[in-house]
């Protein structure tokens, strides 16, 4: 049995590296493989999505306008903000409402407002959050970003937003950039300009975060700025400035849509029964709740016109 899941584990992400499966596909394929089989490389497969889903970001940098980057984190900004002390309002509701233990609503909360696993990797050691807090943030918030990629363009279409809409209500919405990514790459090319953009200013928020939390919990920890940002902003200058290169640049952009759908089906191969087993209806609820309460606010402003890029 072992042998067999090591194929197709192996065939599946050769599959989505080489763009033949589309990033809803290849997620949809890790979950049915982190269901039905034992996972032969769990660790090894955290890891390479970590990496692979920060050198991803970096190389869509080669498909975007420096302009269009700075527009969107400006106009983002403010939604952010606003998003954000919503969602930690909220959060810390349902977490009293729901009697949810430890740190775990802190950190669905955190993964919620900012951007999903990596917000929660990030805070979890600064308030000293044990595996199975951290197992069950991280559980839930996959589960959800597995919703939202399949679930969120059809309703986009449904609803005939535009492509900024879209962009703009994925950033805002989704856990983590690569949801935000896969999802608004299915709408759209300029939803992914967007959602990229708006999504990645967000992310920046971790800093910040880390800076109160350590604070308040007077705990002395190492931040770590998300450096892959910086360099996503590098490869905006280089496609913008550097018109010579267009055929370099379009194909970095190319290989970095094929490495989020790899890095897609690998998050997809992390949710398991054990997984789901752990997470529990408690946080799960207050994950979902949460989330929909996001969702709906930021996609009912967008829609009036209030949140506009």
């Amino acid at each position: 049995m072992q042998a067999l899941a090591k194929i197709l584990f192996v065939l599946a992400l050769v599959l989505s590296l080489t763009g033949i499966l589309s990033p809803p596909v290849a997620l949809l394929s890790g979950i049915l493989f982190g269901l039905l089989f034992t996972h032969p490389f769990a660790q090894p497969s955290r890891t390479a999505a970590r990496i692979l889903l920060q050198v991803s970001v970096v190389a869509l940098g080669f498909g975007m306008n420096l302009f269009e980057v700075l527009k969107a984190g400006r106009k983002g900004f403010i939604y952010t903000a606003l998003g954000i002390s919503f969602a930690f309002l909220v959060g810390t509701a349902l977490a009293r409402l729901l009697q949810v233990r430890g740190n775990t609503s802190f950190l669905i909360t955190t993964g919620t407002a900012i951007c999903g696993g990596s917000a929660i990797a990030a805070i979890g050691p600064i308030v000293q959050a044990n595996e199975e807090e951290m197992a069950v943030s991280l559980g839930t918030v996959f589960i959800l970003n597995s919703v939202a990629l399949l679930i969120f363009p059809p309703i986009g279409n449904a609803l005939h937003l535009s492509q900024s809409q879209f962009g703009l209500w994925a950033a805002l919405a989704i856990h983590d950039t690569s949801s935000v990514v896969g999802a608004a790459t299915k709408y759209g090319a300029q939803a992914l300009i967007v959602g990229t953009t708006v999504k990645l200013a967000r992310a920046l928020w971790i800093v910040p975060l880390a800076l109160v939390t350590a604070a308040v919990k007077r705990h002395r920890a190492h931040i770590q700025f998300p450096w892959f940002i910086l360099f996503f902003v590098f490869a905006a200058l280089a496609n913008t400035y550097l018109p010579a290169q267009h055929a370099a640049t379009k194909t970095f952009f190319t290989l970095g849509r094929f490495g989020l759908t790899a890095t897609l089906f690998l998050i997809g191969t992390g949710i398991s029964r054990r997984t789901l087993k752990e997470v529990g209806w408690r946080p799960l609820l207050q994950g979902v709740l949460l989330w929909v309460a996001v969702g709906l606010t930021s996609l009912y402003f967008i829609r009036i016109g209030l949140i506009a890029f």
